[in-house]
């Protein structure tokens, strides 16, 4: 197999791999001591085009013929598990590969189980055992062994014929549609920005008060800048545990900043520590009228437990029969609030999912159909009518 070093040589096989129909990706990248995903080598295949391994570490290699391959329509991008490695191509080219195939939805949605590792998918369909020994290597380090190039071309080469597979199973069970429609999530940009004032959104809410919610607001924005600017984890600028301190205590000098306990010692002494007393001062500055409101978490119509556990059963009951993952249709929290609410917002009632879940869960809440045991199996029986 080829590793490509040079521009010239990657034109030349992004030129040939956009004569091919699809096209199998796989990323190796680290981001232990990073912000952004450090990109440490790129793996391509095709139906009838040999392997080829990426180097996008060497230090001339320009990437933009890998980056237009990535978005040429008339090539499907094929990856298993693909959020990381579409991450990774829309930091690097502010673009995200399109269109795009995920093998590991598409499994789910074909009867192998939710989130199936690569090698658990390649063995049920081809039968092969392939090494997994070099998971956890360190892809930066140069040079890397024939071994580990051999087990990075497996990344793609048996991803060939798990997407004929799965391809040939979605056009004949008729939910290529379905695929579509979780790929349009997959690849909305909205999924990769990291914006720095949306950042508290991924924080637990343990604050009480207006200052406290928007202390953490802008702590959280803070750190996340710092992180990005400096390429680093969030963890090294501030944890978590200490942001919820922060915002609790809101300390407006040094000594009590040095009492903050999840914070290092002479933390408060540092550039990070004058900045958060900055934001800290600004924040007790603030009108009243100027603060958020602190969320009290809407109070969702509470369903009887019967009719969740009946909606439980039907989920079961529906998920056997479709030979889907239950988690992929529904999840718990779903079922509840469909159980309490005809129009609830959730996934399960719209798309696919409202076909073969949602629409069934609604009819059987209102007494149009049934739940009958035939010969040790779940059937749905019509009814008609509601029962009032």
């Amino acid at each position: 197999m080829d590793t490509i070093t040079t521009t010239k040589a990657l034109k030349r096989v992004c030129k040939d791999l956009a004569e091919q129909p699809f096209v199998t990706i796989d990323t190796e990248f680290l981001r232990d001591t990073t912000y952004w995903p450090r990109l440490c080598l790129v793996q391509l295949a095709g139906p009838d085009a040999e392997p080829v391994l990426v180097d996008p570490m060497v230090e001339d290699l320009d990437l933009d013929p890998l980056f237009k391959l990535m978005g040429n329509e008339q090539v499907i991008k094929v990856f298993h598990a693909a959020r990381q490695d579409l991450e990774i191509f829309f930091n690097l080219s502010g673009t995200i590969p399109h269109p795009v195939f995920d093998t590991q939805v598409a499994a789910a949605v074909c009867g192998f189980g939710e989130s199936i590792s690569y090698d658990q998918l390649v063995r049920r369909v081809t039968r092969v055992d392939i090494d997994k020994s070099h998971r956890f290597t360190d892809w930066s380090r140069r040079p890397l062994t024939d071994k580990q190039l051999r087990y990075a071309a497996a990344d793609v080469t048996h991803l060939v014929a798990i997407y004929e597979h799965l391809r040939e199973r979605l056009e004949e069970n008729g939910r290529a549609h379905w695929i579509q429609e979780e790929m349009a999530i997959l690849t909305s940009p909205q999924t990769y920005r990291s914006d720095p004032e949306r950042a508290w959104m991924r924080l637990k809410l343990r604050v009480r008060k207006p200052h406290e919610l928007e202390t953490l607001k802008r702590l959280a924005a803070w750190r996340e800048t710092e992180a990005q600017e400096r390429d680093v984890p969030r963890g090294r600028i501030v944890k978590d545990d200490a942001l919820y301190e922060l915002a609790s205590q809101m300390p407006d000098n040094e000594q009590a900043l040095a009492h903050v306990r999840a914070l290092p010692r002479g933390f408060e002494r540092s550039r990070n520590g004058k900045s958060i007393l900055k934001i800290i001062h600004t924040v007790r500055g603030l009108d009243e009228k100027s603060l958020p409101k602190v969320p009290r978490g809407e109070r969702r119509p509470q369903a009887h437990p019967a009719v969740v556990d009946m909606l439980k059963v039907l989920l079961k009951q529906v998920s056997e029969d479709e030979g889907v993952a239950a988690r992929m249709v529904a999840t718990v929290d779903e079922v509840e609030a469909i159980a309490a609410d005809d129009n609830a917002e959730v996934p399960a009632l719209s798309g696919w999912r409202r076909e073969i879940y949602g629409e069934v869960a609604l009819r059987l809440k209102h007494g149009q159909i049934a739940l009958a045991v035939d010969k040790s199996k779940l059937k749905r029986i019509e009814l008609g009518k509601s029962v009032k």
